[in-house]
């Protein structure tokens, strides 16, 4: 049986090129511009794209794609697809849900705890023969905290249930109250959650809804020496007034996303009360093989008829 047309957008390890070369008749591009300077048939006949990258599918792409059914993303957040172009269309669209959530949930511990416990600069100490000019300095305690969830989703509540076994008390705020453990605390505003924690996670979904929905009002909100520590998309945070905080030595973050990634603002780069990553919250090899499986199983889900495993629109 003719095997049917799959283009795969952005940079994939070896693993997954080889999985989708056997059970799709593969085309790859290493960016969404390139899809233009494909031969049209080859584009007429293209079934389904997965997708892995941060640029904006929209309308025009889309119908560069005729017979397109189908956009297979790369990850859980899809704020880059327009969803409603592609359901206007009549094009599918799935995302890779559930398979990073313990892992990004565990980025977000490992930042936090290397800031409160200045993890990085301890390192350097150590290897650059400090410590026999005297002790490091005292760090600041990570149980028993007050914490505070900004969006209570499926990541969030993997973040939560960890934080419980460091005795933290969990706050949370999102759009409702949800059925949570005894002693967790709903905030229904997120500057009424900002101003009761020490520490503010932010695992909200990206795109416009969530466009700034950490605001300079929230950021205002948050006590003196709080942190704010956002592992969930750059544009979920108000940047300015963020660094302005921070400027000021008024609070402290722990960042794994940012605006314009990789070009992040380099103001970042010189304040000592900012732990920075490359994005890496599911930057593991058995999740990324996990989120390639999924991806391929929701394309392969299509092409056979089958309902797709994680859909989105």
């Amino acid at each position: 049986m003719k095997r049917q047309r799959v283009i795969a957008v952005g940079s994939y390890p070896e693993w997954d090129n080889e999985a989708m070369t056997q059970s799709f008749a593969l085309t790859t591009v290493a960016r969404l511009a390139d899809l233009a300077d494909l031969d049209p048939s080859l584009r007429h006949e293209t079934i389904a794209v997965a997708y892995k990258g941060g640029a904006a599918f929209g309308a025009e792409t889309m119908d560069l794609l005729p017979a397109l059914g189908v956009i297979a993303n790369f990850g859980v957040g899809y704020d880059a697809i327009d969803v409603d172009a592609a359901r206007a269309r009549g094009i599918r669209v799935t995302n890779t849900p559930d398979v990073l959530n313990d892992d990004v949930a565990d980025t977000a511990l490992a930042m936090m705890l290397a800031l409160c416990r200045r993890i990085p600069d301890g390192d350097r100490f150590v290897r650059e023969g400090r410590w026999r000019g005297g002790d490091f300095p005292l760090n600041r305690k990570f149980s028993g905290g007050r914490a505070g969830i900004m969006g209570l989703g499926r990541i969030g509540r993997a973040i939560a249930d960890r934080l419980v076994g460091f005795g933290m008390e969990i706050h949370y705020h999102s759009r409702s109250a949800k059925e949570v453990p005894a002693g967790w605390i709903f905030h229904a505003t997120p500057e009424g959650l900002a101003a009761e924690v020490d520490w503010l996670v932010v695992a909200l979904v990206g795109g416009a809804a969530t466009e700034r929905y950490v605001s300079a009002e929230v950021i205002a909100c948050m006590p003196q020496d709080a942190v704010l520590v956002n592992i969930s998309r750059g544009s979920t945070v108000d940047e300015a007034a963020l660094i302005e905080a921070l400027e000021a030595g008024r609070i402290g973050a722990a960042l794994d996303v940012f605006r314009n990634e990789p070009d992040i603002d380099p103001r970042f780069l010189s304040l000592p009360n900012v732990l920075l990553q490359p994005h890496q919250g599911s930057g593991t090899v058995e999740t990324r093989r996990a989120m390639g499986e999924l991806q391929r199983a929701n394309i392969r889900a299509f092409l056979t008829g089958e309902p797709l495993l994680t859909p989105v629109a």
